[in-house]
């Protein structure tokens, strides 16, 4: 394949800062979810980067314009500096947003947690049946340490939001997420429909809701909305390889979140790695500045330039950014097509006839998230 960045045409530098950081502190987890967003080739805990590196990304990041830090992982709170971290940013007065499993989180480090100034905590819920939640969490006992956290995070007078990723395991239980949401007091439930890259791109098969699946979630979220709307907020969006126009991935190539992994790469968002001819700079050789300003994996999709058609000619080109760039790799082997998931797509059927053959098939055992690396097929 042509390199990438080579033959990305020159840009102006990018003005707008990102809203948000992705802080992804580490990729070890207790959990070893099928779905994880984290790349298959996981960073061991030797390579993470140390606790006054994360603090300088801060400051740039502050500098940059930032105003949100998600904590993320892997589970941020094994790192053991996470109290520090957090009272920087809390220092810098940048929001934190800690996104954790919850099942190794302690009360008491909850406490220690809100003392440094942590300002909310999203907590990914398995499944709402126990038996559910260890299979595909893969961890013992999770759904009452999770219950048991989120109580405490309301007692300690913080924002929640529940995290349900939801696949064809737990989709029929959507209500029951619902009433769960509620009973624990939640401000938010993000629905999370199984995005298909990482560790879910190994595990699709396994994963996919039929389309009789996804009717009936979209009839449960309508009702709540009518329902409860006024108590809980409820974030949904349409699995792509049932939906008719793509999603504004991250809102759009390098333009509105910048992620940091463990190891110090940064990138537009998650699975940016997975597309050939782009090199990723490294925070601790190049400041976040530049890196989000000037380098040129971010320039690589920005803007409508590298756009072909229909793409380039839609009225939607600037509301969806042609749709997610990963996807269009791991699905077509080429990053500037159209999306599949767009209805313009005229591999648009290709990936409608896929969720529709794995989704009607007997789903083969979860392939489990585990530190080593597992080959995509």
């Amino acid at each position: 394949m042509t390199d990438l960045v080579a033959s990305a045409p020159a840009r102006e530098p990018w003005r707008e800062p990102p809203l948000g950081l992705l802080a992804e502190l580490t990729h070890r987890c207790p959990l070893a979810c099928p779905y994880c967003s984290n790349p298959l080739e996981l960073v061991a805990r030797d390579r993470e980067l140390p606790t006054e590196v994360w603090l300088r990304v801060l400051r740039q990041a502050a500098e940059l314009g930032v105003l949100q830090v998600h904590l993320s992982g892997g589970e941020p709170t094994l790192r053991t500096d996470l109290e520090t971290i957090v009272a920087e940013a809390r220092a810098l007065e940048l929001y934190t947003n800690l996104i954790t499993a919850g099942v190794g989180l302690s009360a008491r480090r909850l406490e220690a947690l809100v003392a440094a100034g942590l300002d909310h905590v999203q907590l990914s819920v398995q499944d709402v049946d126990p038996e559910g939640c260890d299979r595909i969490g893969g961890f013992k006992g999770s759904l009452p340490r999770k219950l048991e956290l989120a109580r405490a995070v309301r007692a300690a007078g913080l924002p929640l939001t529940i995290n349900a990723v939801v696949h064809r395991h737990n989709l029929d239980r959507l209500e029951r997420f619902v009433e769960l949401a509620l009973e624990l007091g939640a401000d938010r439930l993000e629905v999370a429909n199984v995005q298909y890259y990482g560790w879910a791109w190994v595990n699709r098969a396994a994963l996919m809701p039929t389309r009789a699946q996804l009717d009936h979630a979209v009839a449960v979220v309508e009702r709540a909305r009518a329902t409860w709307g006024d108590r809980l907020a409820i974030d949904f969006v349409v699995p792509d390889y049932y939906a008719k126009h793509p999603k504004p991935c991250v809102s759009g190539w390098g333009r509105a979140v910048i992620v940091v992994s463990p190891d110090g790469r940064v990138l537009p968002c998650h699975a940016a790695h997975t597309i050939p001819g782009l090199t990723f700079a490294d925070v601790r050789e190049r400041p976040l500045r530049w890196i989000w300003q000037e380098s040129p994996a971010f320039q690589r999709f920005r803007g409508l330039e590298w756009m072909r058609e229909p793409c380039r000619s839609c009225p939607r080109r600037e509301i969806d950014f042609g749709g997610c760039r990963c996807q269009a790799m791991a699905l077509l082997g080429d990053p500037e097509a159209t999306d599949p998931a767009c209805s313009l797509s005229p591999e648009h059927g290709r990936i409608l006839a896929l969720a529709e053959q794995e989704a009607a098939a007997p789903p083969p055992p979860f392939r489990y998230r585990r530190l080593e690396p597992v080959a995509a097929e």
